[in-house]
């Protein structure tokens, strides 16, 4: 199976076309909420019941939000299941699969070695694993650091291999072995191009330099140091009390039966955190590397780190791992995260002493718009409150009552709730990650349902996109299903 959609957002070329009463000083802990302070108070009052909204908006199954200002957690607070068939409830222990977010953890354990003498920046991958090859002989001239810009011109990982995971200590040499006939996308340090591949090649270099595994090394040297004993990049082959299980939208949102976990693509893709622990990495970060004492990184890293080493767009940078951005004006540095059930994002706003994680166990889903939510309150703005997507309650319609109902549903709230509601074909991606993953039913009966409801020209646009998608992936066996209802209309 297919998982590019999870990684990369080509899928979504035909949208572009178109507690506690408190004082100040006060601190309410339970054991699903912390709030401290003025504004850990103003977010409880303000930030809390916006996404109770977005919760029921979107349908979410659970998210977990901290806040930290000042070398404190103002604001941790949960909502929702773990599991939204067993109503295990999320707390703040809870650990979620942080998808991509896990990359910063690579690059610091980069920057340790480079600390030590033991690794170099410039130095070439092949000089650190000479067993690294691509079926290109530019591959010889990949450096360390241009795995960690996303400028290596590496592809990217095409099957993840949830369905089929390995789990063994030597699965990340494996996978950099497996790797030889993939082609370069371009000559090293020529343009950006995201790349997971590359930073799993990256944890076998640190497994090989430092002379242990890359999930031994990060426990031992950056994930216990920066108070996050919970956290691991490990999964045994079940999934462990308290923590998230993953959620697809696909028609409505349900639980998904394929864990996105494989120890070959670590690195990349499978550190599991709580909401807490990832507020102390945002507090040792923002603290240029030192967190209650103990120190991961010298504060002469973080020049590197969070220096603009590649423009990737406007106002869009990218550091060794992290991206350099704006929100209203202020900098920003951060990374979010996306893989079968699981949505993340984690910012930081280093000159104002301020951080925010969002976690979420469902994608899509918009853990952008808490980040943005809360990163208004906090810089005193009133947050936007989207219109809530017409495609929630229409699909869920669709799946209980059928077709001509959930038309007649859409045609409803048009007419009269147009202003609450927001009526975008972007909301139906379901029909994409249902391609993408061959679940043909699924594919047909969104299909069905975006060929009742959208004019010719979005329909166009949907077909042109299903078979740019078909034509790079002709086994897929949805897209065919779906080019035939579309051209039955």
């Amino acid at each position: 199976m297919k998982q590019n959609l999870w990684k990369v957002l080509t899928v979504y070329a035909f949208f572009t076309i178109f507690c506690i009463n408190a004082c100040s000083n006060l601190l309410s802990e339970s054991n699903d909420s912390i709030v401290s302070g003025e504004m850990g108070l103003k977010l409880d009052t303000v930030l809390t019941p916006y996404i109770e909204k977005i919760i029921t908006s979107y349908d979410l199954p659970g998210v977990a939000v901290g806040v930290v200002k000042d070398n404190e957690i103002i604001y941790a607070k949960t909502f929702g299941y773990l599991n939204a068939e067993t109503k295990e409830a999320v707390t703040l222990t809870s650990l979620f699969h942080m998808a991509s977010v896990s990359k910063p953890f690579v690059a610091t354990a980069v920057m340790q070695l480079v600390e030590q003498n033991k690794m170099h920046l410039d130095s070439t991958v092949v000089y650190y694993l000479p067993y690294f090859k691509l079926d290109d002989d530019g591959y010889k001239n990949i450096t360390i650091k241009q795995m960690l810009n996303h400028i290596s011109g590496m592809p990217d990982v095409q099957d993840y291999e949830w369905n089929k995971p390995v789990y063994d200590e030597g699965a990340l040499e494996l996978y950099v072995r497996s790797i030889s006939s993939e082609k370069m996308r371009s000559a090293p340090g020529e343009r950006y191009a995201y790349s997971n591949m590359a930073f799993d090649c990256l944890g076998d270099v640190i497994a090989k330099v430092s002379g242990m595994s890359f999930a031994k090394y990060q426990k031992k040297h950056i994930l216990n140091p920066s108070g996050m004993k919970m956290s691991t990049f490990l999964k045994p082959d079940y999934l462990p009390e308290n923590w998230a299980a993953p959620h697809t939208r696909i028609v409505t949102a349900k639980l998904e039966d394929e864990y996105p976990y494989n120890r070959m693509h670590g690195p990349s893709s499978t550190l599991h955190s709580n909401i807490l622990e990832m507020c102390n990495w945002a507090m040792i970060n923002l603290n240029s590397g030192t967190y209650e004492g103990n120190t991961i990184l010298n504060p002469e890293s973080y020049d590197l780190l969070w220096k603009p080493w590649f423009q990737n767009g406007e106002d869009s940078y990218v550091g060794l791992s992290w991206f350099l951005r704006k929100f209203r004006e202020e900098n920003t540095i951060g990374h979010s995260g996306g893989d079968t059930g699981f949505k993340t994002d984690f910012v930081m706003l280093p000159e104002k002493n301020v951080s925010v994680i969002v976690l979420c166990n469902l994608n899509p889903s918009p853990v952008m718009n808490i980040k943005s939510a809360a990163l208004d309150i906090i810089l005193g703005f009133e947050p936007y409150t989207a219109p809530s997507p017409a495609s929630i309650p229409v699909c869920k319609e669709m799946e209980s009552q059928g077709l001509d109902a959930a038309v007649a549903l859409w045609d409803s709230l048009k007419i009269n709730h147009p202003e609450e509601y927001d009526f975008h074909p972007q909301h139906f991606v379901g029909l994409f990650i249902a391609m993408d993953m061959d679940r043909v039913e699924d594919a047909k009966i969104l299909a069905s349902l975006c060929v009742n409801i959208f004019p010719d020209n979005v329909i166009n646009n949907i077909k042109g996109a299903v078979e740019n998608y078909y034509s790079n992936n002709a086994d897929n066996i949805a897209a065919p299903a779906i080019l035939e209802i579309i051209m039955e209309k």
